[in-house]
């Protein structure tokens, strides 16, 4: 499996590529295959900024063709404005993976700490300790927005193992 965690946002949407190695889902079994923070300018006109955010999801995902967009879910924040700029660059995400026939995945801030670090209110420290830890990666992952990016598609890796073990069991 091939998920592409993205962590949305409009002057920086960070992305991050997991793949599973040998086909299952456990710690050490899954490979960053990329990652990174788009960006658009603060200064330019909002329909221009989501046109660009929207082509460069589209040219990630045409060009990692990912089995699955694994998205973090948008909650009401307290500055309305942040949240609706967050709203826009989700909607986009979900928008361009479903146009290209990606199974779509959402998952709270919570839900994401506590698959990585075994509880939902770890801090992001954790979690990007976590995320370094699972993936085998020399530094932690920076910026936030990709470390957290790569914390999405980890979350959706360990919640398929999961929904694999549940699917044999019932049978």
């Amino acid at each position: 499996m091939f998920v592409l965690g993205v962590d949305p946002g409009l002057s920086r949407c960070g992305y991050g590529l997991v793949a599973s190695s040998g086909g299952t889902a456990q710690p050490g079994g899954l490979v960053a295959v990329a990652a990174g923070v788009l960006e658009t300018d603060p200064a330019s006109p909002l329909p221009e900024r989501l046109r660009l955010l929207r082509d460069e999801l589209r040219r990630l995902i045409a060009e990692h063709r990912p089995t699955v967009v694994a998205v973090e879910r948008v909650f009401f924040q307290v500055n309305a404005r942040t949240a609706m700029s967050v709203g826009q660059a989700s909607g986009l995400a979900l928008a361009e993976a479903a146009a290209a026939g990606c199974e779509v995945a959402e998952y709270s801030s919570n839900e994401v700490k506590q698959a990585l670090a075994g509880w939902g209110a770890a801090d992001k420290e954790q979690v990007r300790r976590m995320v370094t830890t699972v993936l085998g990666l020399g530094s932690i992952p920076g910026p936030p927005d990709v470390a957290d990016a790569l914390a999405l598609a980890v979350c959706h890796h360990f919640g398929e193992a999961m929904r694999r073990a549940v699917a044999e069991a019932r049978r």
